[in-house]
């Protein structure tokens, strides 16, 4: 399948070899695109699941295997002046990118009786001034490159529900959720299209034994979210054969009850 060949997509935050990030990457790079990802193993090393060995040029060996360009960098999204730093990059390697997957995301648990400025401050950081700023640099270069095209796509990665312990991150993750209608309105006379997924619970490495057995309960369709089911969505939102779909958020979780 070669539907995207010739475009060039942004991935943030593919930073583990079964995250979705890196599923991602994989299946634009099957449809034809020209990849370029970025990641953070800083984050990983002190927050996150660790740094995985010979990662990430693993996953840029898998893309250009699959007989694509790829490019990669680390990039802390929490800095002012990243975006713009991200995009030079990519026009330097790749070109002017038609597609931005806002995967990149801040997490850490919060609940009522520790949630403060900082922690809050923190997600928005990543989140919110990253994603955003990232979202209206990316479109304003393409209006210039592009004048007259339609292949524009921006497709975040969202996430909501009623867990208490997440509050920091549900509710970053919900002004993005806010912010796709407006800014897929102000995006679509230039041919960028903006829409949303929330993939519900997916397994990427994080669920122990206890979490599935409690998971497989609340899908209806019997098993757990994988990397792979996010990233089918993604390609075809990624695709000329989207081009009608913008301002939409879309619940791609198998039917997930624990809303």
């Amino acid at each position: 399948m070669t539907i995207l060949n010739g475009k060039k997509a942004i991935v943030t935050g593919a930073s583990r070899a079964n995250g979705i990030g890196a599923a991602v990457c994989l299946a634009l790079a099957e449809a034809g695109a020209d990849i370029f990802f970025t990641h953070w193993r800083t984050f990983d090393a002190e927050e996150g699941n660790g740094i995985e060995k010979g990662f990430p040029e693993l996953l840029a060996d898998k893309i250009t295997g699959l007989g694509v360009r790829c490019f990669h960098m680390e990039l802390d999204l929490s800095h002012s002046d990243s975006p713009a730093q991200l995009l030079d990059e990519v026009e330097n390697t790749l070109g002017t990118p038609n597609i931005l997957i806002n995967n990149a995301t801040y997490e850490s648990p919060s609940n009522f009786r520790n949630i403060n400025t900082d922690i809050l401050y923190q997600h928005y950081q990543v989140n919110n001034q990253g994603t955003i700023l990232l979202s209206t640099e990316f479109a304003k270069r393409y209006e210039k490159a592009y004048p007259g095209k339609k292949d524009g796509r921006i497709i975040n990665l969202v996430s909501g529900g009623p867990n208490p312990n997440n509050l920091a991150y549900i509710a970053t993750k919900g002004a993005i959720i806010a912010i796709t209608e407006p800014l897929s309105v102000g995006l679509a006379p230039i041919g960028i299209t903006v829409n949303s997924i929330n993939p519900g619970p997916t397994d990427t490495g994080w669920i122990n034994e206890d979490l599935k057995a409690h998971f497989l309960t609340l899908f209806p369709k019997g098993r757990i979210g994988v990397p792979s089911d996010a990233a089918k969505l993604i390609k075809f939102l990624a695709s000329d054969d989207s081009e009608w779909i913008t301002g939409q958020v879309i619940h791609s979780d198998g039917g997930f009850l624990g809303k």
